[in-house]
């Protein structure tokens, strides 16, 4: 299996020849909390050949994004903004390990995915072509036993990953709200040993998995 970092800074790495480098996106808002420990519990079962980076968002603070498509001159890019710029487009598997907060992704995770907006406007990036065949993956865990409840950050992912063209793999979801309580969450933890094995499928818009099926 592969190697875990257990470093404090907000970005950490484990390196290897690897085809395949995945990127831990970590949206919590408390440290060591349920959602953290189930991704390093499936992050435990990776190829042993394959790289690891995991970068906190706490740790890491973007001030909310401002879309300035239609606007003249040139937005300042932070050295947060940069980091995780980097690491995003470093990675052929992003994670995005966030607590469901209201139905969906943290408010952390959420500005994340809204600076996507930007990259996807930064000349000479072409963030939408380098994504495009990589993989989106989420690890959640949630106070309620009935994973329904979440379908609203399941859509929001899925979408997100077709619009970029990327592959999206799920989410590996698990129970618990008191610190270390998803310990106790074994099918979730079962779950975790192979959440990341095969190769995950294309993302599709609603509409067209519909017209796909018929």
């Amino acid at each position: 299996m592969a190697s875990t970092d257990s470093s404090d800074f907000s970005v950490s790495s484990v390196s290897s020849a690897s085809a395949r480098s995945f990127l831990f996106v970590l949206g919590s808002s408390r440290p060591d909390g349920n959602t953290e420990a189930l991704a390093r519990a499936a992050a435990e079962n990776l190829p042993a050949d394959s790289t690891q980076r995991w970068v906190d968002l706490a740790k890491l603070p973007l001030p909310d994004f401002q879309d300035g498509r239609h606007e003249t001159g040139e937005w300042p890019v932070s050295d947060s903004e940069a980091l995780l710029q980097e690491a995003t487009m470093a990675a052929t598997d992003v994670v995005l390990a966030s607590p469901l907060y209201w139905y969906s992704l943290s408010a952390q995770t959420k500005r994340y995915l809204d600076y996507w907006s930007g990259w996807l406007g930064a000349p000479g990036l072409d963030f939408k072509e380098h994504m495009a065949g990589r993989t989106l993956w989420a690890v959640s865990v949630m106070s309620a036993d009935d994973e329904a409840v979440a379908d609203g950050m399941v859509t929001t992912l899925n979408n997100t990953a077709a619009y970029m063209g990327m592959r999206f793999g799920g989410v590996l979801f698990g129970n618990g709200s008191r610190p270390g309580q998803v310990q106790n969450d074994l099918r979730a933890l079962e779950r975790a040993e192979t959440f990341f094995r095969g190769a995950a499928p294309l993302a599709r818009f609603p509409r067209e998995s519909v017209g796909a099926a018929r």
